[in-house]
């Protein structure tokens, strides 16, 4: 009997370590569920030590990399963070390039990390140290979503003229205003490239070898469907929960470049892609609360209008938006936030968020001390988070914020079923500046109402059938309280202020 109890101990304690050390990928599901709360990071700028505080990384300072930026990952965790979406992380081109380190989108191999992104504080290889980062995120439970460029630098440009679109004088095409890449010649949806095929092809087998659960694809309008749903197939047959984003948007009509493809958000998610952004970016210039309850109809009605699910993410803000500090101060970020926890969306934040950076770099467009490209300038786009430098840590000062977001993560993970199952309800109000809705599911429901106004109060009147007083109401987030009186909320809400309400055995119907 003894024995027996020996071998069962060692026989448990043997499965306790491997558990540990495996990793079963479930992002795909996470996120068809809006249940992922993803956090977008640059390595570059990540976990970088700039010791002087003087906003850029100087020679004797500690750039970012795939080592220090484990130190960061608890902090994540502790953050509620179950997804990160890394900027790209592969080699960067230094011809013709913006900003003193390159783009991390102007890149110059598909299967060759950046040799940035390399502690030399540690022995093992780069890509060892890249395995080790999102294994560490994995000990974490943070799944690891790696952005897959959509053009190719100049430098890979003169190694393979061929994988490229010439103009009529046979130029590489540059798309849109991004003067350091080229466009690639993918095909249509006739015929695809192979070769421009193979390039993305090699991608997949590298990040799925380095361990990572997703793909987020820029500009992936730009290529033809067909590309897409071979290259989606391909990673799915190596694994069925690897994730794929698609940035595109339904508010997007217009190609990259005349001589680009253009395909749209409903054909990338007929191809394979499991989301998109939706147009939530454009919250910023929406002025009444019907244009933001019809676009979350809008993105909820998707989910179920393909042959398999799809979902999509709380693009309030990205890493292509200003900070929304910066549109429309705290109460701007606090209602992104509360969004974010609230709607049947995936959330989606940009690295600092959490103490309201403004991402203004007092450096920004001056001259170098030094550069490491041909670009002698500190080239980045104001209140956008740098991908062009070696600069500071993302990060404002905001630390009551943070505390904040730590606890609107942490109610998410509390109604993740109904953010999974529930009905999405607008709810009537008689301002229009003032939106209500309402998540119900399994005899509970999420009230959320909030002010689009960010320069005056406003007050509404805001039914929700079948609400009685009686019922038990926890306020989640309130500033002044809402006054219910007979199936009505009597709301007067500060500018730009967002109010949410927890009921207990209630439903909306």
């Amino acid at each position: 009997m003894k024995k027996l109890l020996i071998l069962l101990a060692v026989f448990l304690f043997s499965n306790a370590v491997f558990a540990q050390d495996f990793w079963a990928n479930d992002l795909r599901t996470l996120f068809l569920n809006n249940n992922a709360i993803i956090y977008v990071i640059n390595i570059r700028t990540f976990g970088a030590q700039d010791t002087n505080k003087n906003g850029i990384i100087d020679e004797n300072e500690e750039s970012g990399n795939f080592i220090n930026g484990i130190k960061r990952l608890d902090e994540l965790q502790a953050l509620g963070v179950n997804t990160i979406h890394v900027l790209p992380i592969m080699k960067t081109g230094k011809v013709k390039a913006l900003g003193t380190a390159g783009s991390l989108y102007a890149i110059d191999s598909f299967n060759e990390l950046n040799p940035q992104l390399k502690s030399n504080r540690s022995t093992m290889s780069l890509e060892d140290q890249a395995i080790k980062f999102i294994n560490e995120a994995h000990k974490r439970k943070i799944r690891v979503m790696i952005d897959l460029p959509s053009c190719g630098a100049y430098d890979l440009y003169m190694k393979h003229p061929e994988l490229f679109i010439k103009d009529s004088l046979q130029n590489p095409v540059i798309p849109s205003d991004w003067t350091d890449v080229r466009l690639f010649d993918a095909g249509d949806e006739v015929s695809v490239n192979p070769e421009v095929y193979n390039l993305y092809k090699d991608f997949v087998d590298y990040v799925i070898m380095l361990g990572a659960d997703g793909i987020r694809a820029d500009a992936a309008s730009s290529k033809p469907a067909k590309f897409w749903k071979d290259l989606i197939s391909y990673s799915r047959a190596k694994d069925p929960q690897f994730l794929w984003l698609a940035e595109s948007s339904d508010s997007w009509h217009d190609a990259i470049n005349p001589q680009a493809v253009f395909t749209p958000y409903d054909k990338l998610l007929q191809a394979g892609f499991d989301g998109f952004y939706g147009s939530y970016f454009n919250m910023k210039d929406w002025r009444t609360a019907a244009e933001l309850i019809n676009h979350v109809k809008f993105t909820n009605s998707l989910k179920n209008a393909f042959s398999d699910t799809k979902s999509v993410i709380g693009s309030f803000s990205t890493h292509d938006e200003l900070s929304p500090v910066l549109i429309n101060g705290l109460p701007y970020s606090e209602m992104i936030l509360w969004l974010n926890s609230t709607l049947p969306v995936n959330a989606y934040y940009v690295d600092g968020f959490t103490t309201g950076d403004n991402y203004i770099y007092l450096w920004a467009n001056k001259k170098a001390r030094k550069t490491y490209t041909d670009d002698d300038m500190y080239f980045v786009h104001r209140g956008k988070i740098d991908i062009f430098n070696f600069s500071r840590q993302p990060g404002g000062k905001n630390e009551e914020f943070k505390r904040e977001f730590s606890m609107a993560n942490g109610f998410r993970d509390y109604v993740a079923p109904i953010l999974a199952n529930g009905k999405f309800t607008p709810l009537k109000t008689n301002n229009t500046s003032v939106f209500a809705y309402a998540m119900s599911y399994n005899n509970t429901a999420i009230l959320v109402f909030g002010n689009m106004n960010f320069r005056t109060y406003s007050e509404s009147v805001i039914k929700v059938p079948g609400y009685k007083n009686e019922f038990l109401t926890i306020p989640i987030k309130t500033g002044s309280s809402p006054i219910s009186d007979k199936g009505k909320f009597t709301v007067k809400l500060e500018p730009g202020e967002i109010q949410v309400l927890l009921v207990n055995d209630f439903e909306v119907k």
